[in-house]
């Protein structure tokens, strides 16, 4: 079988950060196939595939392309021998259209000028033809997440693309929009067309790729076919260890209501109503699940809670105390933690170090601060602590983040979130892009925290996540809190029926049908 893609002994080392990304790492992909790449966040997957695109220059290595040394030193050297790559973030311009960001650089012009119309009609033309449909004039902005990867992907089979590097391709996705990403995957893959997969979800790679290369610590620690290595014999080779794809928890023992919201109305973006009437309790010692797709309210609902958007109408109570319109100092001061679903941007600043980072919440206090001068070492100390309690790799007192791992940089954000035992503690999105070994660590905390006594928020479109460590799951749909229910006697079908705005009648009645 011809091989599409070769990377031979490819080495990267990053001098700055002291970290070896890439270590001798080498790879064969064949014509025509789902080749997928796993492993931990900082295995040097990402590392890899920008060597391919010409984003990073490696150290040693050779690259070839139908079995032909090439040079790839820029994008544009990655174009012009047919690859191209999809971002985890996606590289979109959100005033333009969908046909204007497709066809950008290349846009068909009349006397000089670019032709909309004939260019809104090539992006239809090629959206059809891949089975990927788009408005080519709606603008990017007004798109769903789903429809911006398909706009990435329609963006670089434009240019002809015949190898794809999909890096994190499901990670903001809903459940729907994954289903229908795998179904595009093997499609192009159908056409000829050879995609290198990066995912951090065994499940999505077992049921896309046809063969998986395993990285470890920068090297190629083996590649198999897909059908012949199960879920778990992958994750143990991801993190070199054996990892406990369950969640341990002994039976909830919830106490008294922590947090209470009641009739709430909450504007989204623009000022239109994004949560209508919503309520709900949370005890200490429960983790209350809230799962919906993605839009529904979620992230409004949330914030909220924590003081980041106001409340037009209805209570917050927490502890026994109206918190509605406390600030969001006031409201961590007095025990609530909050881990944002964006770490990136809300939960981390990248641009400061990890010192900065750990003490951003509680700068003002004591040890860290002295009429009102910032104390170094008790700030260091915290740094210190937070790496070594939270395995942090990589992560040095004083020095800077931004080249860690996502795994690494959320474990930054629950240090500085869960110190102190917090009393409420809002998780949302806690292990989006996280890989399996990071997932684990995780939850085990999550459930630690629980069991401690503090009462946990967890907003999560995994269901997987939802079921494992939730003890009651509160439904959430156009706004509304639609049916909060007991973990141990609700169905997945019962739960994705209620997501897609069903009643609980209806979805009980379903559920019952489907097992008749």
């Amino acid at each position: 079988m011809t091989n599409a893609l070769e990377m031979r002994h490819i080495r990267k080392y990053f001098p700055s950060s002291g970290v070896l990304a890439c270590d001798d790492v080498s790879l064969n992909v064949h014509k025509g196939e789902v080749h997928a790449i796993v492993g931990e966040n900082g295995a040097g997957k990402t590392t890899l595939m920008s060597i391919l695109y010409g984003l990073v220059t490696p150290d040693e290595g050779e690259i070839l392309v139908n079995e032909t040394p090439v040079r790839i030193a820029h994008p544009h050297d990655a174009i012009k021998h047919g690859i191209g790559m999809v971002h985890q973030h996606f590289k979109l311009v959100p005033s333009f259209t969908i046909a204007e960001n497709i066809m950008l650089g290349i846009e068909p012009n009349r006397g000089g000028f670019i032709d909309s119309a004939t260019e809104a009609e090539n992006v239809r033309k090629l959206a059809d033809s891949f089975g990927l449909p788009v408005d080519p004039n709606a603008r990017i902005r007004d798109i769903s997440v789903g429809i911006q990867q398909r706009v990435e992907i329609l963006k670089i089979l434009q240019r002809d693309a015949q190898i794809l590097v999909l890096d994190e391709p499901t990670a903001v996705l809903t459940p729907q929009e994954v289903k229908e990403l795998l179904s595009v995957v093997r499609s192009l893959a159908e056409t000829g067309r050879t995609i290198l997969f990066i995912s951090h979800k065994l499940a999505e790679v077992k049921a896309v790729a046809d063969n998986v290369t395993i990285m470890r610590r920068g090297q190629n620690v083996g590649s198999y076919a897909t059908k012949g290595i199960s879920i778990r014999e992958t994750a143990n080779m991801m993190v070199g260890r054996v990892v406990n794809l369950q969640v341990e928890k002994t039976p909830a023992k919830p106490g008294a209501v922590v947090l209470s919201a009641d009739n709430l109305l909450v504007a989204g973006m623009g000022g239109v109503p994004a949560v209508f009437g919503a309520s709900l309790e949370v005890r200490s010692g429960e983790i209350l699940g809230l799962a919906g797709v993605s839009g529904n309210g979620q992230t409004e609902l949330v914030e909220a809670v924590v003081g980041l958007r106001p409340v037009d109408q209805g209570t917050i109570n927490f502890l026994g105390h109206d918190i509605t319109h406390s600030t969001v100092r006031e409201r961590r001061d007095t025990g609530v933690a909050h881990i944002p679903e964006d770490r990136m941007t809300t939960g981390l600043n990248l641009k400061t170090n990890l010192d900065e980072n750990v003490v951003v919440t509680s700068y003002q206090l004591p040890p860290y601060s002295k009429r009102g001068v910032l104390q170094l070492e008790p700030i260091r100390q915290l740094a210190r602590d937070i790496v070594q309690k939270f395995s942090v790799k990589s992560a040095r007192v004083g020095a800077e983040i931004k080249t860690l791992s996502g795994g690494n940089l959320q474990k930054i954000v629950l240090g500085r979130e869960l110190k102190g035992d917090p009393k409420l503690i809002i998780a949302n999105q806690p292990t989006r892009g996280l890989d399996v070994g990071s997932i684990e660590f995780v939850h085990k905390t999550l459930v630690e925290e629980r069991d401690k006594g503090a009462a946990v928020l967890l907003v999560s479109v995994e269901l997987d996540e939802i079921f494992a460590l939730s003890d009651r799951i509160a439904v959430m749909y156009a706004g509304k809190i639609v049916a909060v229910l007991d973990a141990k006697s609700v169905t997945e079908e019962q739960l994705g029926l209620l997501m897609a705005g069903s009643s609980l009648e209806h979805a009980e009645v379903a559920a019952e049908k489907a097992h008749s």
